[in-house]
């Protein structure tokens, strides 16, 4: 069975000149309830309860890569969204060679420890970057903020997105529930891919391509 953390991917250390008070409102709200030094122990250091590993990650980054060659779509830049622990960065690093990787995240204590920038999904305005991705962010955030997201997601990918959010449908048929984070806000899947479905092409496997990006043959859809 596949399970999922529902990680809070979404926010991080430097505070854009563009932040209001309800920005700081919002990423308190969730530093407070979970993304400590505890919650990232509990899901993801802990080898007896964790719900993910490095190694998961890498074998996902590759993966992504190695579509992204196929189909000819060259990346220099790579803007995480919500880079938790900062996982995809050595990965994204050797299977992108010459490529950047900026990480964005919520959670106050990585941002002291690791030196993330901090923002968030719904409000981020850094530079565009070639691949956007969004691992386990927007069920942790209320419908106008994920309107909000999404919109934001479609400016800064100019040239793909990955995106992973745990649906209503995965929660009841896929995920594993003893291991998940039941604080979140569970939507169909059809939310997401008709929001994004406006700029971008569904390619499978989590994989979003700018359509003037995508030359897929009719079964490479998903």
């Amino acid at each position: 069975m596949r399970w999922y953390l529902l990680a809070p991917k979404s926010i991080g250390r430097r505070a854009p000149s563009h932040w209001t008070a309800a920005s700081f409102k919002r990423i308190d709200s969730m530093t407070r309830r979970t993304f400590d030094e505890g919650y990232y122990r509990r899901f993801y250091l802990d080898r007896k309860r964790r719900v993910a590993s490095r190694e998961d990650t890498e074998k996902l980054v590759e993966f992504v890569a190695a579509y992204l060659r196929l189909l000819d779509v060259r990346v220099r830049t790579v803007l995480d969204l919500g880079c938790g622990l900062g996982w995809w960065r050595d990965p994204v690093l050797r299977c992108f060679p010459g490529a950047t990787w900026t990480g964005v995240e919520v959670s106050e204590h990585l941002c002291d420890t690791l030196g993330w920038s901090r923002g968030s999904v719904v409000d981020w305005k850094g530079e565009p970057a070639d691949l956007v991705v969004c691992q386990g962010v927007l069920q942790y955030l209320d419908d106008r903020e994920v309107t909000r997201a999404l919109a934001n997601l479609k400016r800064h990918a100019t040239k793909a997105i990955y995106l992973e959010a745990v649906t209503r449908e995965d929660w009841s048929k896929t995920v594993d529930r003893a291991r998940s984070d039941h604080d979140v806000a569970l939507r169909s899947a059809e939310v997401y891919k008709r929001a994004l479905s406006t700029r971008f092409v569904h390619a499978g496997g989590g994989l979003w391509l700018r359509k003037s990006e995508a030359t897929l043959f009719a079964l490479e859809r998903a």
